[in-house]
Formats: structure tokens, sequence, C-alpha cells
């Protein structure tokens, strides 16, 4: 699999990427039958992240896709089709949250120590371990800010980096009775609104 810190949209040589959330029987086999299908279809894994949800029995994938544009719009059609899958939920469109957490073992002397742990306050990452060479760092946050930070760690010498890919859920609804992940920002606006309910696709204005 490969893994990159691009929004969703456009990816790389034009392909079209998608953000699915698929909450999936626990069974063994169920991933494999997944990768199966994308594999089939012709679509690039760019990210897969697994775990337990709230439902006995039950995990929920945050995929990030890659295809052709005109099949993999069509993805989470496809996953809706395999047994395993109780719910699926194209995200790519909708308000979401979205986060990204990696472990990053860097090289560390008494000279560079300080200067490590001054990046790490930056970047609101944690030290983790401490070791007589090495120090280990566990950052959140989107692609972009891991991407960063490895960046400037590099010269100190990278030693292990394991990132767990995107993990995703639609933003809560700003109104009473609305649709969980469907709150638009206004250019006008100074806050997240919901879209009118009248009008799925409309941006409606406010004020704070």
């Amino acid at each position: 699999m490969s893994m990159n810190g691009s929004s969703p949209g456009k990816g790389a040589n034009g392909l079209s990427k998608r953000t699915v959330i698929a909450l999936v029987q626990d069974q063994p086999g169920v991933l494999a039958r997944v990768a199966g299908l994308f594999r089939r279809r012709g679509f690039n894994i760019a990210s897969l992240a697994v775990g337990r949800s709230e439902r006995e029995g039950m995990s929920r994938m945050t995929f990030e896709v890659e295809g052709d544009p005109e099949i993999v719009s069509h993805v989470a059609r496809q996953l809706d089709k395999l047994i395993e899958v109780v719910e699926v939920q194209d995200v790519t469109e909708w308000d979401i949250v979205w986060r990204e957490m990696a472990l990053i073992k860097v090289s560390a002397t008494a000279e560079t120590r300080g200067e490590i742990m001054q990046l790490t306050e930056i970047f609101r990452a944690t030290i983790v371990d401490v070791g007589a060479e090495a120090i280990g760092i566990e950052v959140t946050g989107d692609p972009d800010k891991i991407d960063s930070m490895i960046t400037l760690l590099r010269p100190f010498g990278l030693r292990e980096v394991m990132r767990t890919g995107r993990v995703a859920m639609p933003r809560a609804s700003l109104e009473v009775g609305g649709k969980d992940g469907h709150n638009v920002r206004d250019k006008d606006a100074k806050f997240w609104v919901p879209n009118s309910p009248d009008s799925p696709g409309e941006k409606r204005t406010g004020s704070v």
C-alpha cells in the first residue's frame, strides 16, 4: 500500500481520490475480501485504518482510494455488495473530522536532544520514549503536519516511522435533527452553518 498526505479529490496522475468509511463485521478474511474487491476494480488504496467500533462485533474501516474518476466514484456502491459490509459512506464531499497518528524514532545526542524536544512542543507532539541514543515521538494531526515534522526531524537521523493512515468521521450537525457531515462554511460567515434542508447544495449565510 502507498500512503501520502494529499487531500481528497484529485490524486496523482489525474486519478480521483475518495474517502470512504465502512462498518464491517468482525470476521476472518473481511479485510482480504475488501482489498480483493479494490484490486479487481483497479483501485489503489492510498491509506487504510481499521479498528473496533462502538457496536459489538463490528469494526470501522477508513479508506483513501485512488482510481479512474469514472470508476472510483462508485467505490461505496461496490463495497456495499459485500455481505460483511453493514454500512458504507463515501464522505469525500462531506464535512468531516479526520486525523492520522505517527510514531517517530529519531536519533538524539546530548547536543541535539533539546532542539528535538523544542520541535516536539511546537508541533504539540508527545515524547513517548527516551533512550541513550534516540527519542520516540507521538504526533497526531493531518498528513501535512506529520509530513512537516518528519521533514524537520530528518536531519537529526530518522530511525523508524510508523503511520496509521487517516481515520475520519462526519462532523456533528449544528442543527437539532440535522444530518451529520453536512455543515458548510459560507465565504461571508465566521462559523460553520448547516446546509439548507430545502436546497442541500446551497450555502446559507450567518453572522456571529
